[in-house]
């Protein structure tokens, strides 16, 4: 069981760093480059792009949400711990529910996104990329994929405390 649970963490860490990695390499790379380019252009790249790497952060999540819950089972918790207000108001019960609240915080950021902001921004910035439309999706796209970032990071430092709290 140990082996397994050893494996369940490195996969865990493994989908982290390729969620976090990913999402900072677009906000802090890519999006600033394209800034500087043709607008029509950078949108139909962002769309490439952000299809591609729509799939990859779903499937880390995917993995996150299997692999932390193996984990915490592994650890002793189990779902009637959520219902003890002691353990709630442990260092390490309110650690894993704030870890659980900002994890669910980023799905429904992540979400509206990929699925909504995104796909209109660039649409209306592949259609007319100086509109006021297109202008207000883009802040409003920014904005989130910004928020994602910072819950993103809070994560893994909840994750510490976890661990090392």
């Amino acid at each position: 069981m140990h082996t397994l649970y050893l494996v369940s963490v490195w996969l865990h860490i493994l989908a982290a760093s390729t969620w976090i990695g990913g999402m900072l390499f677009l906000v802090l790379v890519v999006v600033p480059w394209l800034r500087q380019k043709d607008r029509a252009n950078a949108a139909a790249f962002l769309r490439e792009t952000g299809n591609r790497f729509r799939n990859v952060g779903w499937a880390a999540f995917a993995v996150l949400l299997l692999t932390g819950t193996f984990n915490l089972s592994v650890r002793g918790v189990r779902l009637a711990d959520f219902g003890d207000a002691a353990w709630r108001a442990s260092p390490f019960g309110s650690s894993v529910l704030l870890k659980l609240t900002l994890f669910s915080a980023v799905l429904a950021l992540s979400a509206v996104h990929d699925f909504v902001v995104g796909p209109r921004a660039t649409r209306a910035i592949e259609n007319a990329p100086r509109s006021a439309e297109a202008q207000t999706l883009r802040r409003y796209a920014s904005r989130l994929g910004r928020a994602n970032v910072v819950l993103a990071l809070a994560l893994v430092f909840v994750a510490v405390l976890l661990v090392r709290g």
